[in-house]
């Protein structure tokens, strides 16, 4: 089963992030993340990962009629190797810890299972699970199960005050802030990044937490892009805002959800609280019209906020 945060390699040796669950007419829908340019590994952005395959291996590039996205896409046939979450944790852990990366992550899952966090319910993505790391790489977490991943936050909250574990600093979250490219301002950012407890530090080293669960959406809906929109709405339902993609049930007459792919804007809101969304209006077959923000990896002019 391809699952959201797997990757995938080719025979070309390309190197894919895995978007969403299961495959799409015998294509896992993806993302390239990892080229080799001049025998050098590059992890890529999306205008260089574009430009790359529309050069050299357009077959790669893919129009996705449920989602009415472009995106990339790598037919079954063609998958070398596919690189699991929950696999690639289990073999971490089992090794030797050879490098600084590996040996905080180890130090890192010491301190989350002491606090009796299973591992069955975790897994390792980013440049760990394709060693792909270098000295200062993050370490990126993912779970599987919506319970244990809120008593993970609890715990990294508890972590934090007994200092085994620290919370971002000012240049942490600002370095955090220009990579994401957020559309407001650095202390906007923080205020709502503060408040998730879903990142922190061990050893000087980030680590994050995420969600993801099998998804949920009918795969016969289609979806149909309206163009861009931004509006004020009050958060109904935050039950799904930290999943992959994130879900928030909204009131306004127009727009009945926003759905978020974009880790800068998971768990941006709570219910109760109003909302600026700016992103791409969709509606599906039966007339439900959803904002999508973060049709693309880097948002640009798009975004959650919490209207205080």
């Amino acid at each position: 089963m391809y699952l959201a945060k797997d990757f995938l390699e080719t025979a070309e040796g390309l190197i894919f992030a895995v978007v969403a669950d299961g495959h799409e007419n015998g294509k896992v829908l993806c993302f390239l993340r990892y080229l080799c340019l001049e025998g050098v590994w590059r992890k890529v952005d999306t205008e260089l990962a574009n430009s790359y395959l529309d050069q050299y291996c357009p077959q790669y590039l893919h129009y996705s009629a449920l989602r009415d996205a472009h995106l990339h896409a790598v037919p079954l046939a063609k998958i070398a190797k596919h690189y699991q979450c929950r696999q690639g944790l289990q073999q971490l852990l089992l090794e030797e810890p050879r490098d600084p990366v590996l040996a905080d992550l180890h130090a890192l899952w010491g301190l989350l299972q002491e606090n009796g966090l299973a591992l069955s319910h975790f897994g390792v993505t980013g440049s760990l699970l394709v060693g792909m790391q270098k000295h200062g790489s993050d370490i990126d977490l993912v779970c599987y199960d919506r319970s244990e991943f809120h008593r993970a936050r609890t715990i990294v909250q508890a972590l934090i005050a007994a200092d085994c574990c620290q919370a971002l600093s000012v240049m942490d979250w600002l370095e955090a802030y220009k990579r994401r490219a957020c559309d407001f301002a650095f202390d906007q950012y923080v205020w709502h990044e503060q408040r998730k407890y879903n990142k922190a530090m061990i050893n000087g080293r980030k680590f994050d937490l995420s969600l993801v669960l099998a998804e949920r959406e009918a795969k016969d809906k289609r979806y149909r892009k309206l163009g861009f929109i931004r509006i004020d709405a009050e958060v109904s339902d935050d039950q799904c805002s930290f999943d992959y993609p994130a879900q928030f049930a909204i009131r306004h007459p127009q727009v009945d959800s926003v759905v978020c792919f974009t880790a800068t804007y998971i768990g941006q809101a709570q219910a109760g609280e109003r909302v600026r969304v700016a992103g791409q209006l969709e509606v599906d077959q039966h007339g439900n019209h959803r904002i999508v923000v973060g049709a693309s990896r880097e948002a640009i002019g798009e975004f959650i906020q919490v209207i205080r």
